[in-house]
């Protein structure tokens, strides 16, 4: 634990985790979300028998093949479990494909007619789920060993804050940009130390991320006034906000900013580590040439994260972007359709914010590193007595990064060779 020389910063995170908890005990819901109407019971169930014939094609020019018939299922739990019911095979677009000894989602509903209380809705998946993520879990494991099992602990905590606190703060009727502020920061603060200690480099990361965080708030308020978007952009969001009565502009904004902190940390941490290394590397280095150093590698970062961005954001609105293609409509008239401006905004705001915390967390870790004893600094540093290792920590600015192992090992070499050439001499 690296606590030697950032006492007061330390004393300012803890009073803002202070405040973090206070604000979850302000904002933690009072009463649990009130039920949707009935609308039936999940159960699971068994195909033990399908009768299955040729439906009529749906669809523009009957391009959708639908299946018609019927499927016996015994049921493995609900009020009538063990017992087997017959039920039409679902069809239309999404629909199920099913077959004799799939395990499969039943909607049972007790107020319908009796050929119709059960409904397949979907494949039941639990197991391969569970073993997906088994497989994941020790996939990160046995890469990042005690590392590793830290980034799954702090994965449980996010989880733990977004399902325990932000999601259903929400829904009771709490403001969802303030519980999404109190909820990132907080999962920041807990995150980051966890993962990765309680270092200079982790404190500056936590400053960084405090700080990216809050423009972006502010900057996604500003983006969503400004373009009048209402957060209601399709059928789940319309039924929420009836339903619920939740602020869904308020949850957009809730959105932008929770989605943005994964990567702000990524990008934080980074930038504050660089910067530590360098210092540690080159101890003449004043704050201009940290500074210009370090964002030399986070503008190679940003390149990278930002197509990763708006590639996630393609890949997940990709039915979106197929429709808008087979419709063919002005781009001007798409773009500023509430579905698209929304994904939009929400992208531009994200990497904004994300490329504003290069800069932030660089100054913040350039403006403490040079406040910070290091070894070799001054004419008394271990540098003075040992030119070949002074010379193995100094790196340009153009070559900051590989170049510190680099110019360090030729160093190294050089001075051992004309070692061997003076013995040889004598």
């Amino acid at each position: 634990m690296d606590t030697g020389g950032q006492r007061p910063a330390l004393i300012a995170v803890g009073a803002t985790l202070l405040c973090v908890v206070v604000a979850m005990v302000l904002l933690w819901p009072d009463k649990a979300p009130q039920s949707l109407p009935d609308g039936g019971q999940q159960v699971s169930g068994t195909i033990t028998a399908l009768s299955t014939q040729g439906c009529e094609p749906t669809g523009l020019g009957g391009a959708m093949k639908a299946a018609c018939g019927k499927a016996d299922v015994k049921l493995t739990e609900g009020p009538q479990s063990g017992y087997s019911v017959s039920t039409t095979v679902p069809g239309g677009p999404g629909a199920p494909v099913v077959a004799v000894g799939d395990d499969v989602v039943l909607l049972y509903t007790p107020a319908n007619p009796e050929e119709l209380r059960y409904q397949v809705t979907d494949h039941e998946r639990g197991l391969q789920l569970w073993v997906l993520l088994t497989a994941l879990a020790l996939a990160i494991v046995a890469f990042g060993r005690l590392r590793g099992v830290t980034a799954l602990l702090g994965l449980g905590i996010t989880f733990g804050v977004l399902l325990m606190f932000v999601i259903p703060a929400i829904l009771s009727g709490r403001p969802p940009l303030l519980v999404a502020i109190v909820g990132a920061i907080g999962i920041a603060l807990t995150v980051l130390y966890l993962t990765h200690g309680v270092t200079r480099s982790t404190t500056v990361a936590v400053a960084g991320t405090v700080a990216s965080l809050t423009l972006t708030g502010v900057l996604a308020y500003a983006s969503v006034e400004a373009t009048r978007l209402s957060g209601v952009a399709d059928e789940t969001s319309a039924n929420l906000g009836v339903l619920y009565g939740v602020n869904m502009q308020g949850l957009l904004l809730a959105g932008i900013l929770i989605g943005s902190l994964g990567v702000l940390d990524d990008v934080t941490v980074t930038q504050a580590v660089t910067v530590q290394e360098l210092a540690e590397a080159n101890p003449s280095y004043g704050f201009r040439q940290l500074y210009a150093a370090a964002t030399r590698v986070g503008r190679a970062h940003i390149a990278s994260v930002i197509n990763t961005i708006i590639l996630a954001y393609a890949g997940a609105s990709l039915p979106l972007l197929v429709l808008i293609t087979a419709i063919d409509n002005p781009v001007g008239q798409v773009l500023s359709d509430q579905l698209v401006a929304t994904e939009l905004v929400r992208s531009a705001v994200g990497t904004i914010g994300l490329i504003a915390a290069v800069p932030l967390t660089t100054a913040l870790a350039a403006w403490w590193g040079v406040r910070q004893p290091r070894a070799g600094a001054g004419a008394g540093g271990a540098g003075a007595d040992h030119p070949a290792d002074a010379a193995a920590t100094t790196v340009t600015p153009d070559h900051a990064g590989a170049g510190v192992t680099l110019t360090a090992l030729t160093a190294r070499v050089r001075a051992q060779v004309e070692a061997k050439l003076a013995s040889v001499r004598q």
